[in-house]
């Protein structure tokens, strides 16, 4: 999930000056999970913004913001409500951000959140970054715990001599030591071998932005008619 934080108020007040009818836009999924754009959030930033004299000209939450086809329908059933905004304001992740910019290029899009890390949910308001999106996964390998992300220092072949005697990062003492994590998963498991391959440092050539990917659709099977 994308893990995100509204940004300030003031902030959103703030980008919104130049505009006076505004539409408001959340997300049912990580932006719903974040308390940053569902139907709740939605409904108080349209409270919010009229008690400061701005014009709502309507609401949506699409089930995917980041879903070209999504942002598309939604779109042409709010299609008067959009038309007679001056900005759209939206309460989601940046992808999501630039999908629904990217339908409506004649109309100003204004972000009302910060996305923050590919994260996992440990309940309702605390989460932990777990994944860099880097393109070459190993997790295979270090037993389901990423060394890239949950080490401070990033390091692919075990732990520095920093850590403490209580199995703490010396960079943030609040933060177990990823590598003995992985050390101890292991072990449990009887991989232990698996870490003693040396892992070669990342090839970061191939992972620059803006980055595509593509997936070649299944062919349909022609279906023969029965006599």
């Amino acid at each position: 999930m994308i893990i995100q934080k509204q940004k300030a108020y003031e902030n959103i007040e703030e980008m919104l000056a130049p505009y006076q009818k505004v539409f408001v836009a959340g997300c049912t999924e990580c932006a719903t999970a974040c308390k940053t754009g569902g139907e709740d959030e939605v409904a108080e930033m349209k409270e919010r913004l009229e008690a400061a004299g701005k014009t709502v000209t309507g609401t949506a939450i699409f089930d995917s913001a980041c879903l070209r086809g999504e942002v598309r329908e939604v779109s042409r059933e709010h299609q008067e409500q959009i038309e007679a905004a001056d900005a759209i304001l939206t309460l989601f992740c940046g992808a999501g951000v630039q999908t629904v910019g990217n339908y409506h290029e004649d109309t100003p899009v204004v972000p009302g959140v910060d996305a923050l890390f590919v994260g996992e949910t440990i309940r309702a308001g605390k989460y932990t970054e777990q994944c860099q999106a880097c393109g070459d996964c190993l997790l295979d390998v270090t037993g389901g715990i990423c060394p890239l992300t949950r080490c401070a220092k990033a390091l692919l072949n075990g732990p520095c001599g920093g850590y403490t005697e209580d199995g703490k990062c010396e960079v943030d003492p609040d933060t177990d030591c990823a590598w003995l994590l992985i050390f101890e998963r292991l072990k449990t498991r009887g991989q232990l071998d698996k870490i003693r391959e040396t892992q070669a440092a990342k090839d970061h050539s191939d992972h620059h932005p803006p980055q595509t990917y593509k997936w070649a659709r299944p062919k349909k099977k022609k279906v023969k008619p029965t006599a």
